[in-house]
């Protein structure tokens, strides 16, 4: 069976983006996480919330790799135009009962959690459930994240957008740590063993 493995970049508060819902503090987002995210998974997952702004977000950077990016004001990186080319062509399912399209040529919609369950049964390599905390708290209840890849900024954010929405409590199994550049920390959890 495929894993599904949650990944993101909080504060040391555990903020995914700071008041205005962005996470101004990251530079490059496919960054740190290593080389499973182009070798290791071939579908990502995210929530109707989220796609909107990643969707933009990516076909921007694939568009325009040497140009500043309105969002966030920087050249993109050099991880962040591979990450570009690999989303343009890998699958992304969007996980919404209200949207009818996506406008993404390899997005998919699934209408719900039991649809997310089905594809990880499928065959294939793993899948990134890239977000948003909405999506990422309902399926870590439910039962279908298997690792969640934490980069943590030596940050204090205050007011911003909390991480986790799960309703119930989780342990978490330790598998690896690594301290990156700038104080960050790379934190990689079993959920549910």
């Amino acid at each position: 069976m495929r894993k599904i493995i949650a990944a993101f970049k909080i504060s040391a508060d555990g903020k995914y983006g700071g008041p205005d819902g962005y996470a101004d503090w990251v530079e490059s987002w496919p960054e740190d996480f290593g080389s499973w995210l182009t070798t290791q998974i071939d579908a990502c997952v995210l929530g109707a919330e989220f796609y909107p702004l990643y969707e933009q977000y990516w076909s921007r950077v694939e568009a325009a790799p040497n140009e500043i990016h309105p969002f966030s004001g920087r050249v993109p990186t050099a991880a962040d135009v591979e990450w570009s080319g690999f989303a343009a062509k890998t699958t992304h399912y969007v996980v919404s009962r209200t949207l009818d399209s996506v406008t993404w040529p390899n997005a998919r919609i699934l209408t719900d959690l039991d649809a997310v369950a089905a594809l990880k049964r499928e065959q294939g390599k793993d899948i990134y459930l890239i977000g948003g905390p909405t999506l990422a708290g309902a399926a870590i209840d439910a039962g279908l994240v298997d690792e969640l890849h934490l980069i943590v900024y030596p940050l204090i954010v205050g007011e911003g957008k909390a991480l986790f929405s799960s309703t119930t409590r989780h342990a978490l199994e330790l598998d690896k740590i690594e301290q990156l550049a700038d104080g960050r920390f790379s934190l990689v959890y079993g959920i549910g063993r």
